[in-house]
Order: structure tokens, then sequence, then C-alpha cells
């Protein structure tokens, strides 16, 4: 079985990091993905994708991202269900990271050649806490 997800879009919001109770860091963000056709109109839709990451992962990209910032994320899908204080039940489908990849430099500045360029690629560490 697989369960693979590979995405590049902009982050549509700063991201959020959060502690669990046991300490560990998490990031929640929302990236921006055009879709590979136009509509009617001849404009492309956009899909807003919710991002989580964990650990070391979480804490880099709440550090370094931005509204705005163009990222490539490679993940595996995660459905969950959660019930509302109402009563509810609820589903969301995230996309759990495994490692993002900053594609752009932040404003104001430049890649050690003067130019926008690829920035670090960070990956979640595994179970062992070495990174794959």
């Amino acid at each position: 079985m697989l369960n693979r997800v590979v995405l590049i879009g902009r982050l549509a919001q700063d991201p959020e990091l959060r502690y669990t109770p046991n300490g560990v860091a998490v990031v929640s963000f929302t990236i921006a993905v055009e879709r590979p056709f136009t509509n009617q109109q001849g404009e492309r839709e956009v899909d807003f994708i919710d991002i989580v990451g964990w650990r070391r992962l979480a804490e880099t990209c709440a550090n370094h991202l931005g509204k705005g910032r163009l990222v490539a994320v490679e993940g595996r899908l995660q459905i969950r269900s959660f019930e509302t204080q109402e009563g509810q039940r609820r589903r969301v489908a995230e996309v759990v990271a495994d490692n993002v990849r900053f594609l752009d430099w932040p404003k104001g500045a430049t890649g050690t050649d003067g130019g926008p360029g690829g920035g670090p690629e960070v990956e979640a560490p595994g179970e062992d806490g070495v990174p794959f």
C-alpha cells in the first residue's frame, strides 16, 4: 500500500506552532496549490491544503516560513474525525509532512549566488530521532 503526497504551493498564512502536553512541537499551515487547468473563464482555480508537521520539522517551518513563501511538501494524506462542541462529527483531510523544501528566499534575502533559489530541505526525524 502506498500513501504519498507531493505538493508545491505558497503559504496562505503564517505557520502556527503549538506544543503537545508532552512538549512535542507541532506546526500547522495551509498552502495554496493551483490546479493544472483553467476554468471556463480562463482562470486557474486554487486548492487550499492543510499541512501538519511534527518535532524539529515543526520548529524549523515555524521559524523560517511565512505567508506567501513557496514550498514543496512531501508527506502522507491523513483523514481524521472529531466531534464539535455541538456534538456533530466532522472529518478533516490534511497532509502530514515528512519533508518540506523551501523553494524561495524570504523578501530581502538572497542565496549564496546573489539571486533567488532553493532554500534548505528539512526532513522529519524517524522514530529514533535520526532523519530518514
